[in-house]
């Protein structure tokens, strides 16, 4: 599970001081102009912020993408044209940002994660504004979460070109959300393969896999629930920016965070579940071990007893209660005979009482 990045400002920096991220996991920061409404489609890409003040004010729909955060001045201009709180900008840079919407009366402010698996979850923080008539996000790393988006808007496919801002805000946020549900099916295949384990052969490494599968599954739930929270304000809110046609979606949206944190909140008590047999099994192997020492170490009692006694050798010469036996013909194999006897007794006696 990756450790949460959480970016602090120096105590007594003044709000709304716009900070580098500590890492440039963009090479280079992209912007990505796409226009659309009903019968048009433009798609490019910009140098500049200053190419984007065209679109500013025009009747159809613009989504401005912007691929890394390092360049402070594209960011800073971009605050500056479409009229952005100092505050969110600052969000849109402290990377590790908890999921949250917050509503500035011109715009919404919406901060999601996307997921990713590989071998462990990876979580990209989305950063997205929208108005009337725009939307901006802001991606931290490469890839692109949101290109069948881009492609309905391509093809005209639904009512995306038909509709306003919002929702293709909603589009966008329903998409980072049902991200979460292809993670979901891996960490649900692992654990069928570790029930079998637990089951069949457990070992040290399933131990560690469990461990690793609640790991990853708290993470998932630390992401989803405040996801579910951001899409419930969203959706009670009664800004003009969203219109009572989006709220229709925005539910459907919310239906799919509840449906994660059920589906987490099952694979949790699966994994906890699969923890209390893994330690039920170990402490009953180790049963099954202790109760075979035992049974070995009390046959062994006796027949310690008997040869310790005639280990004794006492001198027969001074009395005739210094052990006779050690003159017998026979006492050896006499003794060992009395042992079988009694390790053969022993194991019969164990047997009846069903303790082997």
């Amino acid at each position: 599970m990756p450790r949460p990045r959480k970016r602090y400002q120096r105590p007594g920096t003044p709000p709304g001081t716009l900070n580098p991220p500590d890492v440039a996991r963009v090479p280079k920061v992209s912007v990505t102009i796409l226009d659309y409404n009903a019968d048009s489609l433009e798609e490019r890409k910009v140098d500049s912020i200053t190419e984007c003040l065209p679109y500013r004010d025009k009747s159809s729909i613009t989504w401005i993408d912007v691929n890394g955060l390092q360049d402070l001045d594209l960011i800073r201009q971009l605050g500056e044209l479409f009229g952005l709180h100092p505050l969110s900008l600052e969000d849109v840079l402290n990377t590790g940002q908890r999921p949250k919407f917050e509503d500035y009366e011109e715009y919404g402010f919406a901060i999601m994660k996307e997921l990713r698996f590989t071998d462990t979850i990876a979580a990209e923080q989305i950063s997205l504004f929208f108005g009337k008539g725009w939307v901006i996000t802001l991606q931290e790393a490469p890839g692109d979460p949101f290109e069948p988006i881009r492609e309905r808007i391509r093809k005209g496919k639904g009512r995306i070109r038909r509709s306003g801002a919002d929702y293709l805000a909603y589009a966008l946020l329903d998409a980072l959300v049902d991200s979460a549900f292809p993670i979901l099916e891996k960490l649900g295949d692992r654990i069928e393969i570790l029930e079998r384990d637990v089951v069949g052969h457990p070992t040290r490494k399933t131990l560690s896999e469990i461990y690793s599968v609640r790991r990853e599954l708290l993470y998932l739930r630390r992401t989803a629930w405040p996801q579910r929270e951001l899409i419930h304000a969203l959706n009670r809110d009664d800004s003009p920016l969203v219109s009572p046609e989006t709220h229709i979606y925005l539910r459907d949206c919310y239906d799919h965070t509840v449906q994660i944190l059920d589906l987490v909140e099952t694979y949790r008590e699966v994994a906890a579940g699969m923890l209390d047999v893994y330690l039920s099994s170990n402490s009953n192997r180790l049963n099954e071990v202790m109760k075979v020492l035992t049974v070995i170490a009390t046959i062994f009692i006796p027949l310690t007893f008997i040869t310790s006694l005639y280990g004794m050798n006492f001198n027969t010469h001074v009395s005739r209660w210094n052990m006779p036996e050690l003159n017998w013909r026979f006492g050896y194999p006499m003794v060992l005979g009395v042992m079988a006897v009694i390790v053969a007794g022993m194991l019969a006696y164990f047997r009846r009482k069903k303790w082997l």
